[in-house]
């Protein structure tokens, strides 16, 4: 994880809920279609699954989280899934999922919690890292895409 990464993620957390909720979700930069070959690499542990249970992309793989909605929500609060301690605590800091934190957690998951939660001893339950940032960039547009802010709430 380069400086800036750490720089924007630090700048977020430290903006908390009030700037997410004062401040319209920023469309993503990134291109859908491109995400959804880079979300083949994730559905090994993920699934986006919408609140009726229709299955948007994955294989409806529970090792992970579900993806639906993550645009907006607040770190490690999908209900019914068992988070590893360091991400719930940086989602009750105010770490809120934008395409700068998603980005930057996506391509180094422990480093940023460490850097986040300024704790060395923080331990992400994701193991898998995106080699690239326009990758990672690309995927936030396709989670984006199958469930935007506003429609994850409806």
């Amino acid at each position: 994880m380069n400086k800036f990464s750490i720089a924007a993620a630090a700048a977020c957390l430290l903006a908390g809920p009030a700037f997410a909720e004062s401040h319209a979700m920023a469309e993503p930069t990134g291109d859908a279609a491109a995400g959804e070959a880079v979300f083949r690499q994730c559905q090994t542990c993920h699934v986006v699954q919408d609140a009726d249970g229709n299955t948007l992309a994955g294989r409806n793989a529970k090792t992970g989280p579900n993806l639906y909605g993550i645009a907006g929500r607040a770190a490690g609060t999908v209900e019914g899934f068992r988070y590893k301690d360091s991400i719930v605590a940086a989602g009750e800091a105010g770490l809120v999922w934008t395409e700068e934190t998603f980005v930057a957690y996506s391509q180094d998951p422990q480093g940023f919690l460490r850097a986040t939660l300024d704790d060395n001893r923080a331990r992400s339950g994701m193991s898998f890292r995106l080699r690239n940032e326009e990758d990672a960039v690309n995927l936030w547009a396709y989670l984006y895409s199958l469930a935007p802010p506003e429609a994850a709430t409806n």
